[in-house]
């Protein structure tokens, strides 16, 4: 099972590219795939049929086992048949996809990715045994339903009912999560089968069972969040044929069988789920009666049938179990096959308005008889499968009638009224779709619809044909979940096409002549219809709800966002001194052994990040405002470096120099001095909150000092880090083996918080500004250093030409010092820097060290020559290396796991090596390069956003300045056509 869903992720990442050489046809390869996992869980049956708990399959593989958390997947009778019927009616919707798209639709292989992925996600959702695995895959379903009903990004509809579905399915989804956790917590396990066979009780139980059947019902669009459904028919057809008739609509009632063995003798479980079905299945049904548009009339009948589905999976009897999974496979069949010849309709016909088309039955027959098989097996006409899934549920819930059960009357009532309005839409579909009909043009374009075509909806008919008479072999294979059920008396009911003359056989025939007429009468019925409109639905009351929050949040934004940086911050720090300070008065330990200082050093060191902080208040230019903060920072770095933390002390002094470079980058673009109204407004409100603030993180760190009971855990680090991590540097080894997802996530951040930065600054694109050209104009220039080591920039002044980018400069702004400098230093600098990287893990450093240093170079260069120069040295762009290094991080995470071993599990090897004597190496080095990585994007993307692109803007603005004052030549920066190749001539920089 690990291994198909594996097959599926990467199947759907390799997809894209398939398409540009098969076209529409990688919807076969896709097909394959879905298949081989059919041909995989049909494999299955032997283990499965044999009826032998300990013998069904189950892959178990641990993730965190600190948490308990694992991959774990399991196949019982259930979640067996909803596999076949995933993999199963999946292969042959993607089949049906390669006629249904052309070779030039937008987003093809993106769209046969997603759905393949989909397939994944629902086999993924039905095989996992762990609730948290469980909800993954159910949000899973959720965003690729979302992709796929908005597949038509330029249309509205399309992405607005792409909007309604997901929000409507995650928020059930995110209720259902916390009804997961409980039950968890309850059971004291994550395992799904140890959860419901120890069934707990108590008010906290079914609090969390409600909670979980918030989210099946709202997947499976049952009152009130029925409309999400019909909205979605705004997806192309084979997506409703696939998700919203066979396969993510089921996942609800999937997860209502799947509960209700264990809890459907709860209080409350019958009354809310066959309430709540039987509402659905009369106004899906009534709603039906009313469409034109054939997709919508099959959308409304979906949700009448989930209703029905609910009703019998939800009534918690041996019987009706039987009847919900045989209806389940029917409804499957049946909705499948006319979703999908409604795809047919609409691609040759060019319409779905059953007003418009005529005489279809008879230029098409073979359509018209799929057509008829399934509307039939709808309709629960016999020898269908659908009628023996219907007459079982009928059954079923007439027994609970005897029984003197009063939910099952209301359950029997409801299932006959709404098999009624069934067979009423079944005959309007029919009549709409392939009758001929007064005053309306014979459809023409049908005559000769293409085998391939009609191969998906005609195995899907056949299947629900063939399964009528063979229902016995159907019982066998369905058998195993109404088994866990308590058996009734006498002899257990079993799926045959003929029981006899029976109330179940009279019901069912009463549906039928009933719907019949009601279809026969429809004239008066839709005038009836139209009488009791009031106008009203779900759909509109959905975003009447979404346009009030839109409303309520836009007010609050106008009130809370004012667009005052100091606002914000005094709104945050306020928050902070009162919850902390309530924090405080109500309960702490409180150190009364407090040290002031360990070296007279200290104290001086303070006196001078104090001094400086007050300095940084009373400054008026930005810069040295800027500068006397960087003082604070650097004084951190001593007090560091005094309590023997050379490792906090060097990152701390890189930190403070790149960020103080960043700052100078940006206040290039504001006015040097800081204004004459700054800090004049409620100076006295400020220093209050200001000192305040101060005061209270005095306190935190008091209390938090004294505050320990126990010894603390980094008391066992060191022996950690040399026995375990095979390091002496505490510090880094902690960082990339001890507490290394700590560090994935921290790179994340780091990745996120450049994206941030590059998406506010980049306007035409993150990429780098400086062409093609002008890269290779530059290599020349270096070459041509070599015999030509002089070059003019003002005539009558030689300058050399220290830096690739130098000849690019305006000479105003060159510094000939700085270039000899940044020429000395730079590959020295980038040797430490690999140098601290790889000497990490036993001296201080690391990666993260080394990664600044590293940028301190590029800095460097970046000062000496611009934005050329910045290129010259790293042709790469920030992203690529930024995703390599968290590549690479996240690939050291997970190797270990191919080789049976927890993720970020590391080892060592050690060799004595020719010229290098004796050399160890840790493998958790491998994640430190990334680290290393990571950090020189992040510096190269600030140098890129707040240095290059502010440069390049700049130089824009002055273009445009120029060219409306007719100036044609540069003020501060050299003209574009130097950078060619001929550029290099005397006279001319």
């Amino acid at each position: 099972m690990l291994l198909v869903l594996a097959v599926f992720g990467v199947a759907a990442i390799i997809l894209p590219a398939l398409v540009r050489v098969l076209g529409r046809r990688v919807f076969l390869v896709a097909g394959l795939v879905s298949f081989g996992a059919f041909v995989h869980t049909l494999l299955q049956a032997p283990a499965i049929l044999d009826g032998d708990p300990e013998g069904y399959p189950i892959e178990r593989l641990a993730w965190v086992a600190q948490l308990q958390l694992t991959l774990d997947l399991s196949m019982d009778p259930l979640s067996w048949v909803l596999a076949l019927v995933i993999t199963g009616i999946g292969s042959l919707v993607l089949v049906y996809c390669s006629w249904y798209f052309a070779d030039d639709e937008p987003g093809l292989g993106r769209f046969a990715a997603v759905l393949l992925a989909f397939a994944g996600a629902m086999y993924g959702l039905v095989t996992a045994n762990d609730v948290y695995l469980l909800f993954v895959f159910w949000e899973a379903t959720s965003v690729f339903s979302y992709l796929l009903i908005g597949h038509y990004t330029g249309r509205r509809a399309s992405r607005g009912a792409a909007l309604q579905a997901l929000i409507t399915t995650t928020l059930g989804g995110l209720v259902m999560l916390v009804g997961l956790v409980l039950l968890s917590v309850q059971a004291r396990s994550s395992s799904l089968d140890v959860i419901l066979s120890s069934s707990p009780a108590g008010a906290l139980t079914t609090t969390a069972v409600f909670l979980v059947l918030v989210g099946a019902l709202s997947k499976s669009a049952i009152v009130p969040v029925h409309f999400w459904l019909p909205g979605a028919m705004a997806a192309p057809t084979p997506v409703s044929a696939y998700l919203h008739a066979a396969a993510m609509v089921k996942a609800g009632i999937y997860l209502i069988a799947r509960f209700a063995p264990a809890f459907f003798d709860m209080p409350g479980w019958r009354e809310v789920l066959v309430g709540l079905g039987v509402a659905t299945m009369l106004l899906g049904g009534y709603i039906a009666l009313k469409q034109t548009d054939l997709k919508l009339l099959l959308a409304y009948g979906t949700v009448s049938q989930l209703g029905f589905l609910t009703i019998v999976a939800g009534y918690g009897t041996r019987d009706t179990a039987l009847a919900a999974l045989a209806l389940l496979l029917a409804h499957a069949l049946f909705k499948g096959a006319l979703f999908l010849i409604v795809g047919i309709i609409d691609h040759e016909a060019g319409t779905r308005d059953l007003r418009k088309l005529s005489g279809l039955g008879r230029r098409s027959p073979i359509l018209a008889t799929i057509a008829a098989l399934s509307l039939a097996s709808m309709s629960g006409v016999p020898p269908l499968f659908g009628f023996v899934a219907k007459e079982t549920a009928l059954h079923g819930l007439l027994v609970g009638v005897e029984s003197g059960d009063p939910i099952a009357v209301v359950a029997v009532v409801g299932v006959v009224l709404g098999s009624v309005f069934t067979v009423a839409y079944s005959l309007r579909f029919f009549w709409g779709a392939f009758a001929r009909k007064a005053g309306v043009d014979d459809v023409t374009s049908l005559e000769h619809v293409r085998r391939g075509f009609l191969l998906a909806p005609t195995v899907l008919a056949v299947t629900s044909l063939a399964l009528g008479p063979l229902a016995g072999l159907a019982d066998r294979a369905l058998a195993g979940y109404p088994a866990l059920f308590e058996a009734p008396e006498g002899k257990p009911y079993t799926l045959a096409l003929w029981h006899g003359f029976e109330p179940a056989l009279g019901l069912s025939a009463l549906t039928i002549v009933l719907g019949a007429a009601l279809f026969a009468a429809r004239t008066r019925v839709a005038a009836v219809q139209k009488r009791l409109s009031t106008g009203l639905s779900a759909s509109e009351a959905y975003w009447d709800v979404m346009s009030g929050v839109d409303r309520v949040s836009a007010r609050i934004t106008s009130l809370t966002q004012r667009g005052s940086l100091s606002f914000y911050l005094g709104v945050i720090l306020l928050v902070f001194i009162a919850v902390t300070t309530a924090g405080l008065v109500a309960g702490s330990t409180w150190r009364t052994d407090v040290r002031v200082w360990d070296y007279p050093a200290q104290l001086a060191i303070a006196v001078v990040m104090i001094a400086a902080a007050i300095a940084a208040t009373q400054v008026q230019k930005r810069f040295a405002a800027l500068v006397t903060v960087g003082v604070t920072g650097f004084g951190m770095s001593a007090l560091f470096a005094l309590q023997g933390a050379p490792d906090l002390a060097i990152t701390q002094i890189l930190v403070e120099l790149v960020t103080l470079i960043a700052f100078v980058l940006v206040l290039r673009r504001l006015p040097a001095k800081l204004g004459d109204r700054h800090g004049s407004h409620h100076r006295l409100l400020r220093a209050v909150i200001a000192i305040a603030a101060g005061v209270v993180m005095v306190l935190i760190a008091l209390v938090a000092a004294g505050a320990r009971t126990t010894e603390r855990i980094s008391l066992a680090w060191p022996e950690l880090a040399f026995v375990d991590g095979h390091g002496s540097n505490i510090v880094n080894v902690a960082l990339v083996d001890i507490r290394g997802w700590d560090t994935m996530g921290e790179l994340a951040v780091v990745i996120a918080a450049a994206t941030g930065v590059a998406s506010l600054l980049f306007i035409r694109g993150r990429v780098d500004s400086t062409s093609r050209a002008q890269r290779v104009t530059m290599r020349q220039r270096a070459r041509a250093r070599v015999q030509q080591s002089r070059v003019e920039s003002i005539p009558g002044e030689r300058r050399n030409a220290w830096i690739l980018a130098g000849p690019t400069l305006d000479p105003r702004h060159r510094s000939i010092l700085l270039e000899v400098v940044v020429r000395l230093i730079f590959h020295a600098v980038i040797v430490l820097s690999l140098y601290v990287l790889f000497t990490g893990h036993n001296l201080p450093g690391g990666g993260f060290a080394g990664g600044l240093i590293a940028g301190l170079a590029l800095v460097a260069r970046y000062l000496a020559g611009g934005r050329h120069e910045l290129t010259a040295a790293v042709p790469l762009g920030a992203g690529a290396v930024l995703g390599t290094g968290i590549a690479i991080a996240a690939g050291a995470a997970i190797v270990p796991l191919l080789f049976g071993a927890d993720a970020l599990t590391s080892t060592y090897w050690e060799a004595e090596l020719w010229l290098l004597g004796e050399v160890s190496f840790v493998t958790s080095t491998i994640f430190d390069i990334g680290v290393y990585l990571v950090v020189v994007g992040l510096v190269l993307d600030v140098l890129r956003s707040l240095g290059a692109e502010v440069d390049r803007q700049g130089d824009d603005a002055s273009d445009r300045a120029n060219a409306r004052r007719g100036d044609s030549v540069k003020p501060d920066s050299v003209k574009p056509d130097s950078m060619k190749p001929d550029s290099m001539t005397e006279g001319r920089s």
